[in-house]
């Protein structure tokens, strides 16, 4: 079974991320994703729901991207993210870092 490609598109204030982001591909999803939060004209709202995996590489990744927001003055809000990655966040004491993980219910 093949991976899903990683891509990363902007509708409106919605970023969405989808796809498998994984070592070998997280520097060009990354460098897309900067290019396209430079241009949004304000707050986005980052959909994740369509991520087929969540590694660590990608908290490394958020965390990227919100420095790069908050140094042009724009904040991101997260959506769809995972359990499994809403629990890395929280193992890593990373899950306040990013607003929208917190409103998933423990099950």
């Amino acid at each position: 079974m093949t991976a899903a490609p990683a891509r990363v598109e902007i509708a409106g204030d919605t970023l969405t991320v989808s796809g498998d982001i994984g070592p070998l591909n997280v520097l060009p999803v990354r460098a897309q994703g900067e290019s396209l939060i430079a241009a949004a004209g304000g707050d986005l709202t980052v959909d994740l729901t369509a991520m087929a995996a969540a590694h660590s590489v990608v908290l490394s990744l958020l965390l990227c991207w919100q420095r790069q927001a908050a140094s042009q003055g724009k904040t991101l809000m997260f959506s769809g993210a995972s359990d499994r990655l809403v629990s890395l966040a929280s193992l890593s004491n990373l899950d306040d870092q990013f607003p929208g993980f917190r409103e998933k219910t423990p099950g």
